[in-house]
């Protein structure tokens, strides 16, 4: 269960997973609101129920007696809840069950939510994945939870995000819609447009390298957080950077777009990345990575060996990181071929779902052990 399918990590995930069960004959039911992944989800053999159950308000309490309903009649094994308000809902359906009709219940701490006792539903879980060491950590340090906690890291579809799989044609069809230069290096920052992302401290440092030469692309649905692609589009035309910065939108090819780049950079500050899936989609595609040295960015960048790692909140250190990057593009090869290498020992989909998989059934074997 999860808000929606529109994209974003938490969503791919799901995908990802649903897939790797599907093609082992279990039954995946994926509960959310919708969004432009279903389609792909259920070409996947995923079954989709639409139910807004990430609404905010009280009316989302409705479906407790449906989902309670559909346990039963689903015989469902395990209930996965993977975000706070579907997490809710998904509890005290499964609590109003009989304790031997109550499928395992799961839940995955993706964020550094605020502490509260919203927030604390992610800790109720029989057994709670945590998608860093980072936030295994904030888990530890604001909750009392007795119950295990187990690291799983957010994968790469390493079939997908394979450079030898773009073709040139992928490319040329995005560095012409988007008019890329092909004689001017590529910053790209991929992300959803939304304040804790950091495209405005992005946009703050781009002012401090007047001398540098580079194309900028925001690559990031317009529409998700029109206010805030309003505030970034305003301050791109008032600094004159409108021949230096675009804003591309959603696109349904990141590989080729990760291929055009030469750096990727995740500059999330305000909030921490808890993973931060996109930092590891470019390594996995060969690319060199500024990201901020915090949260699951400690984890998955190596400063010095697969890209640069820059203070929070710092526009001055984002500059210079910017432009350590573009003054020597040997270390940039150098750099994105560590970051491939990393990608491929260590966050992969594969080792993601086998190991989701895996949770899964330990804990089934307890659960009816105990029975």
């Amino acid at each position: 269960m999860l808000p929606d399918l529109i994209g974003g990590g938490v969503e791919r995930g799901t995908l990802e997973v649903g897939r790797y069960l599907a093609e082992r004959g279990h039954r995946s039911i994926v509960i959310s609101g919708g969004g432009r992944l279903v389609c792909q989800l259920e070409q996947e053999n995923s079954r989709h129920i639409k139910w807004d159950v990430g609404a905010k308000n009280l009316r989302c309490l409705h479906y407790i007696l449906p989902l309670r309903q559909l346990l039963l009649k689903e015989h469902v094994d395990v209930l996965h809840l993977r975000s706070r308000m579907p997490a809710w809902i998904g509890y005290l359906a499964w609590k109003s069950l009989p304790k031997d009709k109550r499928p395992l219940l799961i839940t995955t701490f993706h964020g550094f939510y605020s502490v509260n006792s919203y927030s604390a539903i992610m800790t109720k879980g029989e057994g709670i994945i945590a998608v860093s060491e980072s936030i295994k950590q904030h888990i530890a340090e604001n909750y009392s939870v007795s119950r295990p906690i187990r690291v799983i890291f957010r994968g790469v579809d390493d079939s997908h995000f394979d450079p030898a799989k773009v073709s040139s044609d992928r490319l040329d069809a995005l560095r012409s819609r988007w008019e890329i230069a092909a004689d001017i290096p590529v910053l790209m920052l991929p992300g959803r447009l939304a304040r804790w992302k950091g495209q405005d401290l992005f946009l703050l440092s781009l002012l401090r390298l007047q001398d540098q030469r580079y194309q900028a692309i925001l690559v990031g649905d317009l529409k998700e957080n029109s206010g805030f692609s309003t505030e970034i589009g305003t301050f791109i035309k008032e600094h004159n950077l409108e021949d230096k910065v675009k804003c591309v939108g959603h696109c349904a090819d990141m590989p080729a777009a990760l291929m055009l780049a030469d750096v990727v950079l995740s500059t999330s500050s305000k909030e921490p990345e808890a993973f931060g899936r996109t930092t590891v989609e470019a390594m996995a595609m060969g690319k060199p990575v500024i990201a901020t040295a915090h949260g699951g960015s400690l984890e998955t960048v190596v400063n010095g060996e697969t890209g640069w790692l820059v203070g929070p909140s710092d526009p001055e250190d984002l500059a210079r990181g910017i432009r350590e990057a573009l003054s020597d593009f040997d270390r940039l090869k150098t750099y994105g071929i560590a970051g491939q290498k990393r990608i491929r020992e260590k966050f992969t989909t594969q080792s993601m779902c086998e190991q989701t998989l895996t949770f899964y059934k330990e804990f089934l074997a307890a659960k009816r052990g105990g029975l």
